[in-house]
C-alpha cells in the first residue's frame, strides 16, 4: 500500500485547508486510517481516526475544527480542516495499519499565517 498525502498550503489563520490521502494497493479499505501531524521539536501527534465503517475519534486539539473523512470506492481519506490556528502548523500524515504492518505518506506542509 502506498499512502499520498496533497492540499497543504499556506493559509491564514481562520482560514481552512483540505487534506486527502490517496491510496494504491489492496486493503485500504477495510482498515482505520488516521491522520498525525508533527511540528519541529515536537512528537508525532494524533489528529484524527476513521474505522472502515466510519466510527471516528478527534484528539481534543482538533475536536469541532478537523473532520475526517472517507471514500472507500476512490481509497481515499480526506481531513477536512477549519478555524486554523498557527498553532496548527506542521508536516501531516496520513497512516494505516494492514496485517500489523504500519504504513505511511510523505506527508504534507501546512503552514498557517498569523
Amino acid at each position: 500500500v502506498q499512502l499520498v498525502e496533497s492540499g497543504g498550503g499556506l493559509v491564514q489563520a481562520g482560514g481552512s485547508l483540505r487534506l486527502s490521502c490517496a491510496a494504491s494497493g489492496t486493503g485500504f479499505g477495510f482498515n482505520a486510517v488516521d491522520w498525525y501531524r508533527e511540528a519541529p521539536g515536537k512528537r508525532r501527534e494524533l489528529l484524527a481516526s476513521i474505522t472502515f465503517d466510519n466510527n471516528m475519534y478527534y484528539a481534543d486539539s482538533v475536536k469541532g475544527r478537523f473532520t475526517i473523512s472517507r471514500d472507500n470506492a476512490k481509497n481515499t481519506v480526506n481531513l477536512q480542516m477549519n478555524r486554523l490556528e498557527p498553532g496548527d502548523a506542521a508536516v501531516y500524515f496520513c497512516h494505516t495499519k494492514i496485517n500489523w504492518y504500519d504504513f505511511w505518506g510523505q506527508g504534507t506542509q501546512v503552514t498557517v499565517s498569523s
